[in-house]
């Protein structure tokens, strides 16, 4: 499950440091107070079991693809190797039909052979007809035989992909009792711990993908209106108030609603307001994704008519290069 969570980007100190006051709102932008948020995953077993081990703490960074948990997978072990005998045996049973179809095989060729002597006596009255039926009979029960032992082959191949496919399944939950990094990001939070069981879908760690970090900001209709889908904006923390991070519009909301009791002015929660996500480029938050923390507000600006040129105190003094 992903959900967004309070989050702030702290970037480096090299950046171009300035006295920054109160940047006065002019005509072509918008600015709105807001947090940084971003994407919060929860990591949690596919399978009930006990916990046998968890391998990070709060706090720590994870890469992709590292491994963070370990549930208890005695009984899976022994159900496996359940499943494994299940197999050998469907094998041999399928090795002994082989066999027996052979040998009926052998019987029906025999009897057809039979038949085929005595139908040729009877024509010349050297056998009874009762001999001859007799012999009829001998060849289409050697032929039901036959039949029936290549259906128990069938069955018995059918016996050997079920039994593997147990085993299949085995291996699956195996794997997933493993449970892994899904993104490169950082420990939030620690939610169970060596020992516990837990039900399906209990859940042990969460995680942030800093990778994915916006600001979430509520603007009035007048203005989310002019607002477009991929707008430049800024964003400066009330922690790092010389920085300014370029970042862009990613989301203005379809409906309008009243603003959170979080949001810093009475009037603003007592007005209609659109939500408008500002998001970080990805890329530059890779560059600087160990001073990625959680924690501050800020406030961001989105620029509503691109012809105009950003304020000298909202330029851009953080960047890729």
């Amino acid at each position: 499950m992903v959900i967004t969570v309070a989050v702030l980007v702290g970037l480096l100190s090299t950046c171009v440091w300035r006295s920054i006051g109160e940047t006065p709102l002019e005509t072509g932008f918008v600015s709105g107070n807001g947090r940084m948020e971003a994407t919060e995953i929860h990591l949690a077993t596919p399978l009930g079991g006990q916990l046998e081990s968890v391998l990070v703490r709060e706090g720590d960074w994870v890469e992709r693809g590292q491994l963070l948990a370990r549930m208890d997978t005695r009984r899976l072990q022994a159900q496996k190797r359940q499943a494994e005998a299940q197999v050998e045996q469907a094998r041999q049973e399928q090795h002994y039909t082989e066999a027996l179809i052979n040998q009926r095989e052998s019987e029906l060729k025999l009897a057809k052979a039979s038949l085929a002597r005595l139908q040729k006596l009877y024509e010349r009255n050297g056998v009874s007809l009762d001999t001859l039926e007799q012999a009829q009979a001998a060849e289409s029960s050697a032929r039901a035989m036959l039949n029936a032992a290549k259906a128990q082959q069938i069955a018995a191949l059918a016996a050997i992909r079920a039994a593997q496919a147990s085993v299949d399944s085995i291996d699956v939950s195996l794997a997933e009792s493993e449970l892994t990094a899904p993104v490169s990001g950082r420990v939030l939070y620690r939610l169970a711990e060596p020992g516990e069981v837990l039900g399906t879908g209990g859940r042990i760690l969460t995680l942030l993908d800093l990778t994915d970090v916006w600001m979430t900001i509520y603007l009035p209709s007048a203005e989310s209106g002019q607002v477009a889908i991929g707008a430049a904006a800024r964003i400066r923390l009330d922690a790092f108030p010389n920085l300014v991070v370029p970042a862009s519009v990613s989301f203005v909301a379809p409906r309008s609603q009243f603003t959170p009791r979080d949001v810093e002015t009475r009037s603003e929660r007592d007005t209609l307001m659109f939500r408008v996500k500002v998001k970080i480029d990805p890329r530059l938050l890779r560059k600087y994704i160990e001073r990625v923390k959680t924690g501050l507000p800020g406030e961001a600006w989105v620029q509503l008519d691109s012809n105009r040129a950003w304020p000298e105190d909202l330029r851009a003094n953080v960047g890729l290069e």
